[in-house]
């Protein structure tokens, strides 16, 4: 299938969906540069949670710099020896990083045909991953797009019951600043999410 046939396949909403995934994937990837916090700023929101988070993040987006981005990241996902938070599927449900949850999400990433980056060597459980696969299962970055019940599967195992807690921490860690606002907006983008997919496949 052609890239312009899978994205005719797929609705406004849902596109909508993967450009916020997409978007959280490359901000807690690395630390933004002036072309991605010039997106930022450029953001709209709506009179909802998420909107207003979305407004929010805009605003505090306007005034952050690459350098203060970047110590900021560092201070909450690096550090010396580690950062302030472990953004780990495994850390969060277990305590400790590369645990089942790694073991059961690099199964599915098999069982779907989906392969990590040869330049990325941290663990495949890494938040920023994993909201890159929700945005190429919705697209059809991996074939065709992934139905709902499908993308539902996914999300319940491995964002579902950890990524609402990390969002939340994000939004409060004491390094946090701009990355506070993106906290914001995760988790409410999860709470959308999590409600949508009951609703959607009940």
């Amino acid at each position: 299938m052609q890239a312009a046939d899978i994205k005719a396949t797929i609705t406004e909403e849902d596109q909508l969906r993967a450009d916020l995934y997409n978007f959280l994937g490359l901000i807690l990837a690395k630390a933004p540069d002036d072309n991605l916090l010039a997106q930022v700023a450029g953001l709209t929101g709506d009179d909802t949670d998420l909107g207003k988070g979305i407004t929010a993040l805009a605003r505090i987006g306007r005034i952050t710099n690459p350098a203060d981005a970047e110590r900021e990241f560092n201070a909450l996902f690096i550090g010396l020896g580690r950062g302030e938070l472990l953004p780990y599927a495994s850390y969060y449900l277990t305590g400790f990083l590369n645990e089942k949850p790694l073991a059961v999400l690099r199964q599915e990433m098999a069982d779907r045909r989906i392969t990590r980056s040869k330049d990325e060597s941290d663990p495949e459980d890494k938040i920023s991953t994993l909201m890159e696969i929700m945005s190429g299962l919705i697209t059809g970055r991996f074939g065709s797009p992934a139905t709902l019940e499908s993308q539902k599967l996914f999300f319940d195992r491995h964002i579902g019951p950890w990524a609402g807690h990390f969002f939340s921490d994000l939004e409060t860690a004491k390094s946090s600043v701009f990355y506070a606002a993106v906290g914001v907006v995760g988790k409410a983008f999860m709470e959308v999410e999590q409600e949508a997919f009951r609703m959607t496949t009940a």
